[in-house]
């Protein structure tokens, strides 16, 4: 018999909001756990089978699930499946509550999105210790997506061996759903290229490479970094993905008034700066190459240059959403 894990007083103590789901078919193993939790000071739900609890945790919205592995009908593993596939629900974690200790059923576990498990049966100081420390780290991702959402920022956690977003701001959400479509939670296969692709050149020394996407006039910029956990270390498997939007119609309009250059004229050295030739821009905005080589020689008097470089610099310079849109 496992000896029950050491009392941390660091975790005793439960925030007074925190709302635990515990999903079981058996009136005993509710029982038990619901007096355990309720002393502990938890807000304790119940719901005896999956279906009850996919409606209870979108409606509730509880801190944690403590979810049965085996039950009639929907089963513990597909209950998990669909709460992380459910952009509502997908940020709670989950630990199984299973008799089967075996490497496949685990495995299977944490496939389906579990966080942890604990066998049966069920011992509830262990299961208190589980969930105090899953709480504790869910709260620090919850400020940290709530502050970055504070300053505007779009970030996501992006789980390297199935694409799954294990958390992800509003913001991040809004902009991949508006410039890729698709699920909620599955991250969108161009992206995914890129971070297989980016993560093997990280782990061999290189330096980052970043992704850019262009969706009409408005881009997408990608960049990505290790996840830390508590202790600042990489998480395996799991990076954070930066994204900043760009409108390329914005920057222009930007870049007219503070040249005083015409509209056709700015968007030139735009395409300029982004290292596009003539005739790449004459195809963009379809007109001829020597009427792009027009334009840019009155660029050139406008600006006090003889250059393309040194035209792009200068716009560079002058034109802070350019230095943001590269």
């Amino acid at each position: 018999m496992n000896p029950e894990p050491p009392e941390d007083p660091r975790l005793d103590a439960p925030d007074a909001a925190d709302v635990v789901l515990v999903v079981d078919d058996v009136p005993e193993n509710l029982a038990l756990l619901n007096d355990a939790l309720d002393e502990a000071g938890y807000t304790v739900l119940v719901a005896t089978s999956g279906e009850a609890a996919l409606t209870l945790a979108a409606r509730a919205q509880p801190d944690i699930v403590l979810l049965d592995a085996v039950m009639p009908g929907l089963d513990g593993f597909e209950t998990a499946r669909r709460l992380k596939a459910d952009a509502a629900t997908a940020h709670i974690p989950i630990v199984f509550m299973t008799g089967l200790t075996e490497t496949e059923h685990v495995v299977a576990a944490f496939g389906a999105g579990g966080t942890d498990y604990v066998t049966k049966p069920i011992r509830p100081r262990e299961v208190l210790a589980r969930i105090a420390a899953h709480l504790h780290q869910a709260r620090s991702q919850r400020q940290a997506r709530n502050a970055l959402d504070a300053f505007g920022h779009a970030t996501l956690v992006v789980r390297e061996r199935d694409g799954r977003r294990l958390w992800q701001t509003a913001l991040a959400r809004r902009m991949l759903s508006e410039h890729f479509g698709g699920e909620d939670t599955a991250t969108p296969p161009e992206l995914m290229a890129w971070i297989a692709r980016e993560s093997l050149r990280r782990r061999a020394g290189a330096e980052p490479a970043g992704l850019t996407v262009a969706r009409g006039a408005r881009r997408i910029s990608f960049a990505l970094h290790p996840m830390p956990d508590d202790d600042g270390e990489p998480v395996p498997g799991e990076w954070l993905v930066v994204m900043r939007e760009s409108d390329d119609a914005a920057i222009v309009e930007a870049m007219s008034l503070a040249l005083e250059l015409t509209a056709r004229e700015a968007e030139v050295l735009y395409w300029v700066v982004q290292g596009k030739t003539n005739r790449d821009i004459g195809d963009i905005l379809g007109t001829s190459h020597r009427t792009v080589t027009k334009h840019l020689e009155h660029v050139f008097e406008k600006l006090g240059v003889e250059t393309r470089t040194a035209a792009a610099a200068l716009a560079m310079a002058r034109v802070k959403q350019l230095g943001r849109a590269n």
